[in-house]
């Protein structure tokens, strides 16, 4: 009976950590409600997939705007600024996309989004590990 009671609590420790929560930035860009979402929390060096929700003001997805996220890495002695742009697809009502993180530290992040000729930045500072 105590071993199936460790075992438990073994399986359930593990569960959490293998369903940790994505790293989720909510920000109002105009009249936009934008939720970013990156599927490594924290950010990892290499691909982190990234996933943008995008509401107007009455709460519908927008879903017929351009969006690109830019990310960058300030420069430090000895090493030149990074700068990295990728552009997200529409899949149903979200976009996404893929950043590759060089190495690890602070990432700024800007989502701009780019409809009826107008556009929106939402900006956020990530540490990558």
């Amino acid at each position: 009976m105590k071993r199936l009671a460790v075992l438990t609590i073994i399986l359930l420790l593990t569960a959490g950590i293998a369903y940790a929560k994505d790293y989720e930035v909510k920000k109002k860009a105009g009249d936009y409600d934008v939720t970013v979402k990156i599927d490594k929390n924290p950010p990892v060096v290499g691909d982190n997939n990234i996933t943008i929700d995008i509401k107007d003001a009455s709460g519908k997805n927008v879903t017929n705007a351009a969006v690109r996220v830019e990310y960058s890495m300030p420069a430090m002695p000895g090493m030149p600024a990074m700068n990295y742009k990728t552009d997200t697809e529409l899949k149903g009502k979200e976009y996404k996309g893929k950043m590759n993180l060089s190495m690890s530290g602070a990432w700024n992040i800007a989502v701009k989004i780019t409809s009826g000729g107008k556009t929106t930045t939402v900006k956020f500072n990530v540490d990558a590990h």
